[in-house]
């Protein structure tokens, strides 16, 4: 065997070897940093960002800014805390919500979705007045305790311990009693074929009855969810008035949803 054949021999299983060890930090941890991994393994980020996307694409984990995310349900691996989920790209997230408070008026009656973007969101609103939110996030709607200008309405239902967040038929019940004028819904995907899709089937059903009793839908996401599919759709792109991302959206999405009259805006992380 010549050198150059055992060297390569060498750095393939010094990958195959690293990248095991990366799922099982994702399953210790629930999620983990390309900073902290490259500093870890004696590599550059850009060897560990393709290391997890040889994970994202065998199911194992999701990429998220800074990192990644260990997927619900695979194999022993427990699913992401909300904890865990807020500790990656909260710099893009908060200035997603920056833009996405700056639609919000007096006398605007609004859905929060359950999740860390939303929660940024219903933070940045403790000064609003005369709003109302509805959620069905424990964490989003522990944000705006405080908020005295904001009434504040819970789905009820019941609680997903992990995320937070209340789902099932009393949840989607309680949502037919009323009307709004945006909700702003997190995804887990985005593919400008198939839609917007998430993990978990009682979040997709809500999303649904949210979809339907709001009259603008604002889906606030970072762009590493672009072209990507999950197993639950929520809704097809058609139905989406707006999406606040970051800089990093593909180009070939930003065309197709312009081409599709979806406004986009993008923040600078």
């Amino acid at each position: 065997m010549s050198s150059s054949d055992l060297s390569a021999e060498k750095r393939i299983s010094g990958t195959s070897e690293r990248r095991e060890q990366i799922i099982q930090r994702l399953r210790q941890q629930g999620s983990v940093q390309v900073n902290d991994l490259s500093a870890a393994y004696g590599v550059s980020t850009v060897t560990i960002r393709n290391d997890l996307a040889f994970l994202e694409k065998q199911g194992i984990a999701v990429r998220a800014y800074g990192g990644a995310l260990i997927c619900e349900g695979n194999g022993s691996a427990h699913e992401p805390s909300v904890e865990d989920k807020s500790a990656l790209n909260t710099g893009v997230k908060r200035s997603i919500a920056q833009a996405a408070v700056a639609l919000i008026k007096p006398g605007h009656r609004i859905i929060l979705d359950s999740g860390t973007t939303t929660y940024e969101i219903a933070r940045m609103l403790r000064q609003h007045a005369e709003v109302i939110v509805m959620t069905n996030g424990m964490n989003v709607a522990n944000a705006l305790l405080e908020a005295e200008g904001v009434e504040l309405l819970m789905t009820g239902g019941h609680l997903r311990r992990q995320s937070q967040s209340f789902y099932g038929d009393q949840a989607e019940q309680s949502l037919q009693n009323y009307h709004f004028d945006m909700l702003f819904l997190g995804v887990d995907a985005i593919d400008t074929d198939r839609g917007v899709s998430t993990h978990n089937e009682d979040e997709a059903r809500l999303n649904r009855s949210m979809c339907e009793v709001a009259e603008r839908i604002i889906v606030v996401t970072d762009s590493t969810k672009f072209n990507r599919s999950s197993l639950h759709k929520i809704i097809d792109m058609p139905r989406i008035d707006m999406i606040i991302t970051d800089e990093g959206v593909p180009a070939e999405s930003l065309t197709e949803l312009q081409r599709a009259g979806i406004e986009v805006v993008r923040v600078k992380a």
